[in-house]
């Protein structure tokens, strides 16, 4: 282990960067210029680690070495660049890179307001998500678990409005006081533990605590316990159900932010986290030998519960981003399905499954950013935010489309995008372990098959249908995907998925967005459509349906930016003119990096890395991993 102040540098980076962007709020191209720097600085601190990470070095900074100060009683504030945080920070850093010329040009496509404060925020959580990834112990990330909250709700209460507000309040009372309260409840019983057995310790080790293991085998019940409160503390954020709501209402913020929350920091925070506790607090082999006695079933693992949510949620909101008409809360449910893949890969402990776990950050990451900033782009160019509202817009936005198609095959598990290597790792673990371990191979590919369900019909509908002859109709005609009294076939005024008439007739309440609800369901008695899918307003500021003259940013008069084609025909554009180059270049970018991932896997640090932290937590070469029985393994790494 070397002492490094590069660990803390790559923390504070963006810190400073905070300071220049607030300074610089009279000139916009010097604003965003110090957050492309910042994530420049950031990504070069990070990448000049990698190569000795890589070799087996450790390079730690500590507050109590560096300045003599002790943070808390017999507790020190210290940052390590360990294989597991370069993993996490070497991701986060690099798409930041593309996020924030993106985001710049998402804000002024816009014309948004308190665009210094938003890029301020920005910096803020890129700092954080840093501080998470490279923290050396319980006590470090959960003041920058905390903090990462704090700096993100002004990015979620953006818009400023009761929906916004709303939004940001439930953010902070699940990630900051729900998420924070089991996070420190589960480090007070860890410290606690440790001390039994001699001098507390909160310091992540390789493999899991030795002890805590030894602490766990005198008190196995406060050690269960402390397991499942930190597995909660950060399934918050990892949007487990039923801690997940939060996720989906947080789509009012602009596109960038989601896109942060998703792929690059907030969720991936909660996901990381979980790694922690799994791989490297408890360890593989203390959760198998900490079985629960549970009535009539008998004793099973500590990870099997945490595998059953996980199933149950990847399952569950695939299933309800089925019948999600906004484009933005279907990306959002299917996040909560994709970073349950995560949860569950670790939670098997099987070494295949755990690399295909660690893997998944990354694949999902790239697939997911793509996907959000296509619905970004989208909304800027043409305000569409519903996906019935889309058809034949692949030929106004087909570099935007066919990133979207990428992204899409990605979060499939299709190859050659990244997230195939992923699901096919978690998938030849858990057939290998066998036995029960079946039913979560199997709930992996039954989400793969929704995640085509959900997906396919946006692509189906940008590049098959056409504005005057598309089908209205949801995937499935039952409840769960839709009603037949969602598209009315008896005459010409053919309401699109989500009950808006598409003649403009104002005397369907059930289509009216400033209809009460008692209103929209007397209308449905009545016989006229309901709502198939859920109806919330889009994140712009245009009310959905109406024509309002605009000019939009490439100086060309539009009559429409409001959603939906405008006189019924999409504009073809080529892929050069769609959109400006700030929002066009991310996006290309990144979908080009998920092909990358997915058709090269030996050649990307991201697999190296994952199997290089399954080598230290299991103790022996992976090759030789795939070659001992799971029972056997776990006994040898318990031992």
């Amino acid at each position: 282990m070397v002492a490094d102040i590069r660990p803390l540098a790559a923390v504070l980076v963006s810190a400073v960067a905070i300071v220049l962007i607030v300074a610089s709020h009279r000139r916009p191209n010097l604003r965003e210029g110090w957050s492309v720097l910042a994530a420049l600085g950031k990504f070069a601190i990070v990448a000049s680690m990698l190569p000795a990470v890589m070799d087996g070095t450790v390079f730690r900074w500590s507050l109590a070495d560096s300045t003599g100060v002790e943070f808390l009683a017999g507790l020190d504030f210290a940052l390590r660049a360990d294989p597991l945080g370069i993993f996490f920070a070497l991701l986060a850093s690099f798409l930041w890179i593309f996020t924030s010329f993106y985001a710049a040009g998402y804000m002024r496509g816009l014309d948004e307001h308190s665009q210094t404060r938003f890029f301020a925020s920005f910096a803020a959580s890129l700092s954080a998500a840093v501080g998470i990834a490279f923290a050396a112990n319980l006590v470090t990330i959960f003041v920058f678990y905390e903090l990462l909250s704090l700096v993100t709700y002004p990015l979620v209460a953006h818009n400023e409005d009761s929906e916004a507000r709303i939004a940001g309040r439930k953010y902070l009372t699940y990630t900051f006081f729900g998420g924070g309260v089991f996070l420190l409840a589960g480090t007070v019983m860890i410290y606690w533990l440790t001390s039994l057995v001699g001098d507390p310790t909160l310091a992540f080790e390789a493999g899991g605590m030795e002890a805590l293991a030894a602490a766990a085998q005198a008190e196995p019940v406060y050690a269960q316990a402390a397991f499942f409160l930190l597995i909660a503390g950060f399934g918050v954020k990892a949007a487990l159900m039923p801690l997940h709501s939060w996720l989906a209402d947080a789509m009012v913020a602009p596109t960038p932010v989601s896109g942060l929350l998703h792929a690059v920091a907030v969720v991936k925070s909660g996901a990381f986290g979980i790694a922690r506790v799994i791989l490297e607090v408890y360890g593989p082999g203390l959760i198998y030998d900490l079985p629960l006695d549970v009535p009539g079933i008998g004793e099973i693992g500590l990870n099997i519960p945490v595998a059953i949510v996980a199933a149950f949620t990847l399952t569950a909101a695939s299933i309800i981003a089925m019948r999600k008409d906004h484009l933005k809360r279907r990306l959002a449910y299917s996040t909560t399905a994709q970073l349950s893949y995560i949860v569950l890969g670790l939670s098997l402990l099987h070494p295949y499954t755990v690399v295909g776990a660690l893997f998944h950050i990354p694949a999902h990451a790239f697939a997911k950013l793509t996907l959000f900033f296509c619905a970004g782009a989208i909304h800027v160019e043409t305000h569409t935010d519903y996906i019935s509202e889309m058809a034949g817009i692949g030929k106004r936005m087909p570099l935007t489309m066919a990133a979207f198609t990428i992204g899409a095959a990605g979060m499939a598990g299709l190859p050659p995008v990244a997230g195939f290597v992923s699901k096919f790792y978690m998938l030849i673990g858990s057939a290998d372990v066998g036995g029960s371990y079946w039913l979560f191979a199997g709930a992996l590919l039954l989400s793969a098959v929704l995640n085509v369900g959900y997906f396919w019909p946006v692509v189906y509908t940008a590049f098959f249908e056409s504005e005057d002859g598309h089908d209205a109709k949801p995937l499935l005609e039952f409840p769960a995907g839709g009603l037949v009294q969602s598209y009315r076939t008896e005459a010409d005024d053919v309401a699109a998925d989500g009950g808006r008439p598409t003649d403009g007739e104002a005397d369907a309440p059930a289509g009216d967005a400033d209809a009460t609800e008692p209103e929209r369901a007397a209308a449905a008695d009545d016989g006229d459509y309901e709502y198939a899918v859920d109806e919330y307003p889009s994140d712009a500021d245009v009310p959905v349906g109406e024509q309002v003259s605009a000019v939009d940013h490439h100086g060309n008069h539009d009559d429409h930016l409001t959603g939906g084609p405008p006189a019924d025909v999409w504009q073809r554009r080529s892929p050069f003119t769609e959109s400006t180059w700030l929002m066009l270049a991310p996006i290309a970018v990144i979908a080009t990096g998920a092909v990358v991932l997915g058709v090269g896997p030996d050649y990307a640090v991201f697999l190296e890395l994952a199997t290089r932290i399954a080598e230290e937590v299991f103790g022996m070469p992976f090759e030789e991993l795939g070659t001992v029985p799971f029972d056997e393994l776990m006994t040898e790494v318990n031992n």
